[in-house]
């Protein structure tokens, strides 16, 4: 991140926010038809207010780079939306880290500070890459930890030979939400009071929005990750149904047509 650099973000901040009332995944006991109910897994410990969010399983290591707007420092309550569908099944919308009680007026994404930024457009995000379908969130300062950690117990498939219990505990012990395997935890680093909340990613493998929420005040008042927009979701899977309609129609359809 340089002069020049900060200098573009403050030109496109604007055009960097999510177009959805993400709050309203946690206030509404529905969107547009599909039930939603909110799950409390604890805090998360940031203790420099060097957000990093990421794949745990992935790219969860000391070498990641923090978003570059810091946020307060602290332990801070995270809670799950949950979309309760039968077609989609019980799916992680989005997480919310809440920093003060105060209502969200826009929420703009949170970046790194080396994004491209030229050219940028409304609609258009950088997100995380999530390759496990795993996200957490967690501290810089708190990366250290996690490595020291991992390398000591020199696991062959870190998931296979440790979180996979622990997943499987936290189905056992919170069944609600939850396939049998788990598709949450928060997790202590050991050796180490920090806490890390690991959950599922909305339908898998993707990219997906992280965004800063600012009060009225242009404070920071919350941190959302959005895994699922029920509304575009929705309308991919029209569009995919008009396609598939038009796939099943015969050949000489569009002369008729014409």
């Amino acid at each position: 991140m340089n002069e020049n650099w900060m200098q573009k973000w403050e030109e496109v901040k604007n055009m960097l926010v999510c177009p959805t009332d993400l709050e309203a995944y946690f206030t509404s006991d529905e969107i547009l038809g599909k039930k939603l109910e909110t799950m409390e897994i604890g805090n998360v410990s940031l203790p420099s207010g060097k957000v990093v969010v990421r794949d745990p399983l992935v790219s969860l290591n000391a070498n990641q780079s923090p978003y570059f707007i810091q946020t307060p420092k602290g332990n801070f309550p995270v809670t799950i939306a949950v979309v309760k569908s039968e077609d989609w099944g019980d799916r992680y919308a989005v997480v919310k880290v809440e920093f003060t009680k105060k209502k969200p007026v826009v929420y703009r994404e949170a970046l790194v500070g080396i994004e491209e930024l030229e050219g940028v457009t409304e609609d258009d995000f950088f997100g995380f890459e999530v390759d496990a379908g795993l996200g957490c969130i967690t501290d810089k300062e708190v990366l250290p930890f996690v490595d020291k950690f991992v390398d000591g117990i020199a696991a062959d498939n870190v998931y296979d030979d440790y979180f996979a219990e622990l997943f499987s505990q936290s189905y056992k012990d919170h069944p609600n939400n939850q396939r049998e395997a788990g598709d949450w935890i928060n997790w202590t680093v050991p050796g180490t009071s920090y806490q890390i909340p690991m959950f599922a990613s909305g339908f898998g493998d993707g990219s997906y929005p992280v965004y800063f929420a600012y009060d009225d005040n242009e404070e920071i008042c919350g941190l959302y990750i959005q895994f699922i927009d029920i509304e575009l979701a929705l309308s991919d899977e029209d569009e995919d149904e008009d396609e598939d309609e038009d796939e099943d129609e015969p050949d000489n359809f569009i002369f008729l047509k014409n």
